[in-house]
Formats: C-alpha cells, sequence, structure tokens
C-alpha cells in the first residue's frame, strides 16, 4: 500500500498531527479476514483481509483498495502439554489476523529464539490466524448459557460438560465410533449421558462393565452362526420364557415317561 510520507504545509502541530496519522496508518495490529484455502501439512492458511485498506492522497482525498492476500498464515489452534484441540477449517471460515511487532520468518522455520531476519515491524507478513471469530451473517445460534460444549455450527451434534451437576453428555444423530488401542475408563460422581440417534459400534478386545447394567432393548450375542460362548455365574432370574436349541423352557414336554427311578428323555 502506497503511502505518502511528504511533509504537508501548516505549522508545527498540525505537521506533527498529520505525521502520527501516517505512522499509525502504517502500524499492523489485527484485522478479522476471511480463509482462502487451509494447508494441513503446513497449518498455514491464506487469508483476505476483511476490512480495505485507507490510502491518503496529497489532495486530503482517501481511496480504499483490498489488502493483498496474506500467504502462508500460520493458524493458531488451541494447545499445551502435547495435547492439540483441532478443526477442519475451510475456505470462507472467519478468522482474526494478528500482526507480531517483529519479523516471524525464523522462528516459523526454526522455532525457538531467534534473531529477525529483517528489521520489519507489523509487517502484512508476519500475520497469525486466529479461526473463529464470528460476523452476524455467520454466527452461530442456540449458545449454551450453562454448560460447555464441543459442537458442530447447526448444535445437531456435541459434547457438553455441566459444571453445576457434573454431567457429561454426548448428543449426536450420526454415528458414535471408538476404537480404543488400550484400556478405557469412565468414572462419574454423577451421571454420564449418551444420547445417540444413530448407530453406535465399540470394537474392543475386551469390555468390563463394573456395576448394574440395564438394557432396554434387545440383546443379541454371539457372531453370526459362530455364535460365541456366554459365561454367567448366576443365578439368572428370566420372567417370560427361555428358548434353548429352539426348545421352550416352559411348554415342553418329555416322551418316554415311565413309572420308577429311570431318567425321562430329552424335551419335545
Amino acid at each position: 500500500m502506497a503511502i505518502f510520507s511528504q511533509t504537508r504545509s501548516g505549522d508545527l502541530s498540525e505537521t506533527l498531527a498529520s505525521e502520527r496519522e501516517q505512522i499509525k496508518d502504517q502500524i499492523r495490529v489485527a484485522l478479522p479476514g476471511i480463509i482462502q484455502s487451509f494447508d494441513p501439512s503446513t497449518v498455514t492458511a491464506v487469508v483476505q483481509p476483511a476490512i480495505k485498506s485507507v490510502q491518503c492522497n496529497n489532495d486530503e482525498t482517501t481511496t480504499t483498495r483490498d489488502y493483498p492476500l496474506l500467504m502462508d498464515v500460520p493458524v493458531m489452534f488451541p494447545r499445551g502439554g502435547g495435547v492439540t484441540l483441532t478443526f477442519p477449517v475451510k475456505a470462507g471460515d472467519e478468522c482474526l489476523v494478528i500482526f507480531a511487532d517483529r519479523c516471524i520468518d525464523f522462528w516459523w522455520q526454526n522455532g525457538g529464539v531467534q534473531e529477525p531476519v529483517d528489521f520489519r515491524m507489523h509487517g502484512l507478513s508476519d500475520g497469525f490466524a486466529i479461526v473463529g471469530p464470528q460476523s452476524q451473517v455467520t454466527k452461530i445460534s442456540n449458545i449454551s448459557t450453562g454448560t460447555a460444549q464441543l459442537r458442530t455450527d447447526d448444535g445437531a451434534a456435541y459434547v457438553e460438560l455441566d459444571p453445576q451437576n457434573h454431567d457429561l453428555n454426548l448428543v449426536t444423530p450420526g454415528k458414535l465410533n471408538a476404537r480404543i488401542g488400550n484400556d478405557i475408563k469412565l468414572t462419574a460422581a454423577g451421571r454420564l449421558n449418551a444420547i445417540i440417534q444413530g448407530e453406535t459400534m465399540i470394537t474392543s478386545p475386551s469390555i468390563t462393565l463394573n456395576g448394574n447394567v440395564t438394557i432396554n432393548g434387545n440383546l443379541t450375542q454371539g457372531m453370526g452362526s459362530a455364535g460365541g460362548t456366554a459365561t454367567m455365574n448366576g443365578p439368572v432370574n428370566v420372567t417370560r420364557d427361555v428358548t434353548a436349541g429352539g426348545k421352550s423352557v416352559m411348554t415342553h414336554t418329555h416322551g418316554g415317561v415311565q413309572n420308577g427311578g429311570g431318567s425321562t428323555w430329552g424335551p419335545n
């Protein structure tokens, strides 16, 4: 962006005021932006600043124009302690670009404490993109004011933590897939609620449930025609009938019954 820095006519105070305005006009602090593309391998984005630049002309008029595209802008995800919360950044997402005081090139390439490549300050090429700021056009609705949520923008699926009741709620209209390589342990002082409108699949070498288990629905054991082994210590109380090998426990009969000490035949 062209900035005309020649001194305008007038007294000293007017000249200094004009120079201050020009200096401030060259300082970049933060701008809303729109993601044009995201590279997950470098964790950088191409960003279009969403506020136009203002150019002061020598005749004291102003004109506006688009800022150039900001290339290779590092994208910031919440991160710390070896854990990162990521989300699928897409073109059209709104963001806030914060411009560093000094050149970040060597730091971005090598990490650690580095010398500046040059002495530019608040440069357009030294921005960081924080994805998440929302204009009124793209803002989400139905934000929970009593719980913390990790949610889809439409609110159809979310993980929710209730700080008052210490409840953890999981709501999804789709599938819940759990692939566990080692152990999983869930401990809740309150209630663990999972409301799932679609299919749930858990794949694990071993699953142990400690506590009373209530199943509201059908229970199928075994895998296809191969079946499987079910072992219970008992006692087993069944309110209604039990069928084993096609024979009803409540209604089956025995053939070859005779008085004496012999045993009956198998059930019919």
